[in-house]
């Protein structure tokens, strides 16, 4: 994914609240309550880490402060994973954000953590939350304050990694009377250099692969929210959000060797923009004084993504059957998304809550791909790689919790959420599917506090994975003419089933296990598919070759093929130990965990479904057989050092290993990353310096290899490597509250973009 470093403005500093326990936290009061160490602890279904006027906290971004924040990490700087293994969905104020992940990484990292109060971690979220598979939910709690005026936030940011990429943003918020509102702008550029190594075979074969790929990206974004309180019960609000991507003359330049003699070298050239609007009206009405309040949304997503690539295949020996050849391919996508909800909370004076509602979600995709290879010079329409696919998507969401305290010392969560999705996808003029699914998911969560010092509480959860939109885009992506990746538009969802033990001790050191169970499982990376294609041999011009007898020469192509299908069965189990806590006064904070895995995959994947050879083609797959067992580790540790009593100069030093883990696709090689970073608060003014991975070690390497002797290895080396200059400037009245967050009623459909 492409990700770039610009800024949000959905949040907004106030005054600081939080409920702080009596054996870890020393409160003291100056003109409000003032937080003078932050805190860690079990509420209810989530762990909230309060990090109002905590050190870690001040003169860095939302993103850096959520790696602190424990439970979460990120080796990448671009996706963000709680316990070491489940993708986090982040929420702001209990509400999803209705931007797509790239987006949302670029937000979190220009948002000032000034602005945050708390964050809370809910690792196996109840039926409210719209999540899939194991996924966990970051919701990012803001300050609040009444004061009326204005204020904002102008940040700058450098990073050089390979090339040097800057960025920049600015943001506007105001509040006087019954409205309010933001308003934000971002932009930056950024150049994505990786470096590949390739190789696949068997014990007669071997082919090789070395290249780069330079994928050069231009940023914009941004929006706002108005929100307008009709009365002190009645709210009305609308938000836009807008993000433009262009990806301009990406090249991949790949060479090429078959048992060890050069063959070719393979060169493509890809344009591709990506545009994406969102659009959300709001209305909530609060039904009595305990709390409860009804809450409407009505949303509109307009996603477009344009790609175009030209690659060309130039040969390097004699061989006089390596010939030249080229192919043009574009792969559009388009979707639009229609969606509706309605959440009714109601609070009963005895403490109990109940949460019921309603939600519905359109979507239809529009992927008209075409594909023209040349052939007697001119490019000619390929019909096998050529196809208009539409596909329709209709999901009615219907779900209830009730939750309550039992006792003084136990606490409960119950609830359902029932989904019947209702698709279709057409291949004009060649194939079709109907699939039409019901689904109950379950939910259960106890919590017991057995003092003040101990807190203990389990969860059930049950999940499906819908596949991605692009995933089931029937469309390749070559490497080369024979290596390339195949999209499958005939993959299931996969059934998931969570549970979760945590235990914590006072409110700085805890203990998490869990274990997931996967029904019609699907690879979370592709899976390399080789065989061999026997068809007519062909001259450079595309013309089916004979023999002295009249008969068409036959030649066998081996290939490899990555494809996303559906192979089986796995399970995990994982141990997770942190600690979060401080020393000598606050002067040395420390964040650390160590996670210990054991996972199961058994499966196999015995025939491609996207495959349609024609009469005169001969397609031989070699089955791919899955039948893993790993033991894993993987250790966080998070150091910040105030360097000064002004409070003006901090220190992070932050190290992240990861042990070899075997996957579907093949073993994982291990990781490690080495940060630092150095920042000074100059009043408004935070100037940071960092250096992420300094020893270039956050890379991927994978090996895989079958029974039957087949292997696919494959290295990514992606300079990882950065070292990021950034100055945030903060200006206006810093007290003010922000807009109300709304909830989009499309968030369901945008992490499937």
């Amino acid at each position: 994914m492409k990700t770039q470093i610009l800024i949000a403005a959905l949040f907004f500093s106030g005054f600081v609240s939080a409920q702080q326990s009596k054996d870890s936290l020393k409160v003291k009061n100056i003109e409000a309550v003032n937080i003078k160490k932050q805190v860690f602890k079990k509420q209810g279904d989530r762990l909230v880490y309060d990090v109002a006027s905590s050190p870690i906290a001040k003169g860095t971004n939302t993103f850096n402060l959520l790696k602190q924040t424990p439970m979460i990490s990120s080796i990448d700087g671009k996706t963000l994973k709680i316990l070491g293994k489940s993708d986090a969905i982040i929420y702001i104020n209990n509400k999803k954000s209705n931007m797509d992940s790239e987006a949302l990484i670029e937000m979190l990292k220009s948002t000032p953590s000034e602005d945050i109060q708390k964050i809370e971690v809910i690792t196996v979220p109840g039926s409210e939350f719209q999540v899939e598979s194991k996924e966990g939910v970051i919701n990012i709690v803001m300050k609040k304050n009444k004061n009326n005026g204005y204020n904002g936030t102008m940040k700058m940011n450098n990073e050089q990694g390979y090339y040097n990429n800057p960025s920049a943003g600015a943001s506007f918020n105001f509040r006087q009377g019954k409205w309010s509102g933001n308003s934000n702008f971002r932009m930056g550029s950024w150049t994505e250099r990786q470096k590949y190594t390739l190789s696949n075979g068997d014990p007669s074969f071997r082919n090789e692969s070395f290249g780069y790929n330079d994928d050069p990206n231009k940023n914009f974004g941004g929006g706002f929210n108005i929100d307008y309180e009709i009365n002190k019960k009645q709210s009305i609000g609308f938000s836009y959000n807008m993000r433009y991507n262009k990806s301009f003359h990406s090249i991949l330049d790949i060479t090429n060797w078959q048992d060890g003699v050069l063959t070719d070298r393979t060169v493509n050239n890809e344009d591709a923009q990506t545009r994406n609007h969102t659009f959300n009206l709001n209305y909530e009405i609060k039904t009595d004084s305990l709390g409860s309040k009804l809450t409407s949304n009505v949303s509109y997503l307009w996603f477009n993504r344009d790609k175009a690539s030209f690659n060309e295949s130039f040969p390097l020996d004699s061989d006089p059957d390596n010939k030249y050849s080229a192919l043009y391919q574009s792969v559009p996508q388009i979707i639009n998304n229609y969606a509706a909800n309605i959440d009714y909370l109601k609070k009963t004076s005895k403490g109990a809550t109940w949460l019921m509602g309603i939600s519905y979600n359109h979507t239809n995709t529009d992927n008209d791909t075409r594909q023209e290879r040349l052939k007697n010079d001119d490019f000619v329409v390929d019909p096998k790689q050529t196809n208009h696919f539409i596909y329709k998507e209709n999901i009615l969401g219907i779900y209830l919790n009730y939750e309550r305290k039992l006792t003084e010392k136990l606490s409960g969560k119950v609830g359902a959420r029932y989904e019947m999705t209702r698709s279709t996808g057409d291949i004009l003029d060649k194939t079709g599917f109907e699939r039409n699914y019901n689904n109950l998911l379950p939910y259960l969560n106890l919590n017991y506090a057995i003092n003040s010092d101990h807190n203990l509480s389990y969860t059930f959860s049950s999940r499906i994975r819908r596949p991605r939109f692009w995933e089931l885009n029937p469309s390749r992506t070559y490497f080369t003419p024979t290596n390339y990746t195949q999209n499958n538009p005939f993959i299931l969802a996969s059934k998931f089933y969570n549970q979760e033990l945590n235990y914590m001790y006072k409110n700085a050191y805890y203990a998490n296990l869990s274990f997931n169970m996967v029904e019609d499982a699907s690879a979370s990376d592709l899976l390399p598919l080789q065989g061999t294609v026997t068809a007519p041999k062909k001259d450079e011009n595309g013309n089916i070759i004979y023999d002295n007898n009249g008969n068409k020469i036959m030649e066998t192509t081996k290939f490899l093929r990555y494809i996303r299908t559906n192979y089986g069965s796995n399970r995990e189990l994982s141990l997770t130990l942190g600690m979060n806590k401080s020393w000598f006064k606050d002067i040395w904070t420390t964040n650390y965990s160590v996670n210990l895995g054991y996972v199961t995959y058994k499966g196999a994947v015995l025939e491609d479904p996207t495959s349609a050879p024609t009469p005169e083609e001969t397609e031989v797959l070699e089955p791919y057989i899955i039948d893993v067992k790993n033991y894993n580790m993987s250790a966080t540790l998070n150091n910040t050092v105030r360097l000064s009593s002004k409070k003006d100069w901090f220190l992070g030093v932050n190290y992240f290993f990861a042990s070899k883990v075997a996957m579907e696709g093949g073993v994982i090689g291990a990781r490690q990353s080495f940060d630092i970073s150095l920042k000074k608060i100059i009043g408004d003014w935070t100037v940071m310096a960092e250096v992420n991975d300094l020893f270039n070690q956050s890379f991927y390497r994978v090996n895989g290899i079958q029974p039957n002797g087949t292997y696919n290895n494959i290295t990514n080396f992606n300079y990882p490597r950065l070292l990021s200059i950034g100055v945030t400037y903060n200006f206006g009245n810093q007290k003010l509250k922000k807009a109300r967050e709304m909830k989009s009623a499309n968030d369901a459909v945008k992490s499937r973009t």
